[in-house]
């Protein structure tokens, strides 16, 4: 370990957009709207954001503390409040999360990239003969299974954080969050005017927001879990690293709340953007890379100007996903510079090479190495499922029990309120939240996750 002068951002606006950037990402475009809309519309919202309060928000605070009270990172922050014990190893998770993370998300950010290309070029050259999802699928899986081209999308994504990381917390991390954050927001709200003003644009609107009680019961419960605990980046040091860049005067419930929030509201934006367009060509709603890659090419291209609305709507996808990229390498470019003394420069060289080293190994398996298995799955499977089934609600769970039973209320009641300069005035209750209800939805998220409320409800 090394002691230096911890860098902080320079704004509160800063810290909020940073932390927002890490938390936005692909799941909030291509699953969060249709999680709503297949398991109650407006229900499964209201559901859904009483998860946010009682798990989201405390996790994520929870994460803050550990961050800025030490200023470390994410292993760091567990072996200065707990010296010499075993809790050390969960922040290990946390690192070990995010990288694995980096070794398949990169791709998948690569395939977005590709489409960005593919639009823009069509918007310069002319667009290329319409096709049908039959024909976009095939495209997509021979895209994909390419021994070079997502290579080489990803390793230009992964120089592009690089660059990022190695202009240091304000001009680089902070910097880019101001840039591609509202961004990304303006992108949204023209396709939203857009998608909203197309024929039958309504059916879509009532697929996402129409409450429909009925269909209501405990997979809409694990699945508002799921969604609202997967989508603030928690679990995997992302929010410990960024808090340890805070002021000591920022207000971590304020950020807390403003983030939950701004990552809602781009859910539900990009369900205004997907869903009346999908069902105004009568096309059957779907979710994750199939929606993205298959299903709306095919709908832009039936929209005049449809080559500048899908390199409009591949840009932000884009964005999304490199806000993402950018604090999960962070994560673990912290550590190594904490831990071991590196420079700025030398850890972020050392993680970068790393994360293409897993990406093409990731790429490869979704082709040329798709029969070399682990454990059933081809590499970048193993990855996914590693991290989302197991080490991140496992690292949300330990956060929950770390805080809310080792560490002393004094000490945790005077972080939130910066010294008694800021009220709480549910402290009481959060610290409650904080034992018992958070770690219960996260256990029953872990479980749902493994298949195991399936199998014992006898769905599977």
């Amino acid at each position: 370990m090394t002691h230096y002068h911890r860098p902080t951002f320079g704004s509160r606006l800063g810290a909020i957009l940073a932390a927002v950037g890490s938390a936005v990402g692909l799941g909030n475009i291509w699953r969060f709207p249709y999680e709503a809309g297949q398991n109650g519309g407006g229900a499964f919202l209201v559901i859904y954001l009483l998860c946010v309060l009682f798990l989201g928000i405390p996790v994520m605070l929870a994460e803050f503390f550990m961050g800025r009270h030490t200023r470390r990172n994410a292993v760091g922050a567990y072996q200065q409040l707990e010296p010499r014990s075993p809790w050390g190893l969960v922040g290990y998770m946390g690192i070990l999360g995010a990288f694995m993370i980096l070794g398949f998300y990169t791709v998948v950010a690569g395939w977005t990239f590709e489409y960005f290309y593919r639009a823009a070029c069509q918007i310069v050259f002319g667009a290329e003969e319409a096709g049908t999802a039959a024909r976009f699928g095939e495209e997509f899986n021979l895209f994909i299974a390419s021994p070079w081209r997502p290579i080489v999308c990803a390793a230009i994504l992964i120089a592009g954080t690089h660059a990022v990381i190695l202009s240091g917390i304000k001009r680089g991390i902070e910097l880019s969050a101001k840039v591609m954050m509202p961004l990304l927001f303006l992108l949204m709200i023209a396709l939203c005017i857009r998608s909203a003003t197309l024929p039958g644009a309504a059916e879509g609107l009532d697929f996402l927001f129409k409450p429909d009680f009925g269909k209501v019961g405990s997979r809409t419960v694990l699945g508002a879990l799921g969604q609202a605990f997967f989508s603030l980046s928690l679990g995997m040091g992302c929010m410990i690293t960024y808090a340890s860049y805070f002021g000591k005067n920022a207000n971590m419930q304020a950020t807390a709340v403003s983030v939950a929030a701004i990552d809602t509201c781009v859910a539900l934006l990009a369900g205004v953007i997907i869903f009346p367009a999908v069902f105004s060509f009568g096309i059957q709603p779907e979710a994750g890379p199939s929606l993205v890659f298959i299903t709306l090419p095919n709908v832009f291209q039936q929209l005049p100007f449809g080559n500048i609305w899908a390199a409009v709507f591949f840009l932000l996808l884009l964005i999304a996903a490199v806000t993402s990229i950018i604090s999960l390498h962070e994560v673990v470019t912290a550590y190594f510079h904490d831990e071991f003394a590196m420079s700025r420069a030398k850890a972020a060289l050392v993680v970068s090479l790393g994360i293409f080293v897993l990406a093409v190994f990731s790429s490869l398996s979704c082709g040329l190495l798709g029969g070399y298995t682990l454990f059933g799955m081809n590499f970048f499977d193993f990855l996914d499922k590693t991290t989302s089934q197991i080490l991140m609600p496992l690292g949300g769970m330990l956060v929950c029990i770390f805080v809310g039973w080792r560490i002393d209320r004094r000490i945790l009641k005077s972080e939130f309120t910066n010294r008694g300069t800021v009220a709480f005035y549910f402290f009481s209750i959060y610290v409650f939240v904080l034992r018992f209800i958070a770690p219960l939805g996260i256990a029953a998220i872990f479980c749902d996750q493994l298949g195991l409320i399936a199998r014992l409800s006898g769905q599977r």
